[in-house]
């Protein structure tokens, strides 16, 4: 068994990870464009070319899957995605765990890039999933390009600021951006308000691994012998995980996975 995942960075991580522990067996390609990043800033056409171009890097080594680690270019590229790749290859996006997080109650905030909050595509999830319950949109400047670096500092002023803008009523945080589940303890520390209830976080990773695996007829098993492989491709150069990625526990996992040959 072989799973894809694509991000311009290091966000893939926490899915990566997610399938890793699913499936220890399945052998894993990590497709990254550093030569691109970040594509936040890129227009939707720009991105998508990008995307597509880390994509068929991966396609090159026959995935049974691919998973689209960043909802960024789930937004903007997941049709061209699929209409590269499949059926041959079943393309799984990364949405907001809107639904999930709203059917627990609220309130709810939803930590997200400056670019997805407010944007048509987050406003339409809130809508169709949200139903009555309260939803705030947060605006995280700066906090996935300080965990793409694992910038110490950085990280704690942008979820500083990202708390400061969060209700003190929320029960449940959103984590809108792949690279977000990567320092979700620290963003929950945050937020967290000492006579409140335990705050919930959801995030995406979880979900996305167990629909790769659905989407390939594959069901869990985390007892399987730990010998899947790992591939990580550098804008289509094989290369090794970028050093800020051992910096968290999602990268540390993989660091005991044997190389591909």
């Amino acid at each position: 068994m072989k799973i894809a995942l694509m991000d311009s960075g290091i966000g893939l991580l926490a899915a990566t990870a997610a399938v890793r522990r699913l499936r220890p067996d399945a052998d894993l390609i990590l497709s990254l464009d550093p030569d691109g990043m970040p594509w936040g800033p890129r227009t939707p056409e720009d991105l998508t070319a990008r995307a597509l171009a880390v994509a068929e890097a991966a396609a090159a080594h026959r995935p049974d899957a691919l998973i689209v680690g960043c909802n960024t270019a789930t937004v903007h590229a997941l049709p061209a995605l699929r209409a590269l790749l499949e059926p041959e290859v079943p393309v799984v996006g990364t949405v907001p765990a809107i639904k999930p997080a709203a059917a627990g109650g609220g309130p709810v905030a939803i930590w997200a890039t400056p670019a997805t909050t407010g944007s048509a595509y987050q406003r339409n999830l809130i809508e169709e999933f949200a139903g009555d319950t309260e939803v705030t949109e947060v605006p995280c400047p700066g906090l996935a390009d300080a965990v793409e670096h694992a910038d110490e500092a950085a990280i704690d002023a942008a979820v500083a600021a990202a708390a400061a803008l969060t209700p003190d009523d929320v029960t449940t945080v959103v984590l809108g951006c792949t690279h977000y589940e990567l320092v979700a303890e620290r963003i929950r520390a945050a937020v967290q308000r000492p006579d409140g209830p335990r705050l919930v976080l959801h995030g995406s990773a979880g979900a996305v691994a167990a629909q790769a695996l659905r989407r390939i007829g594959a069901r869990p098993d985390p007892g399987a012998p730990a010998d899947g492989t790992l591939t990580v491709l550098l804008s289509g150069r094989e290369g090794t995980l970028p050093a800020p990625a051992l910096t968290y526990d999602e990268g540390r996992l993989l660091r005991s996975v044997t190389p591909a040959r």
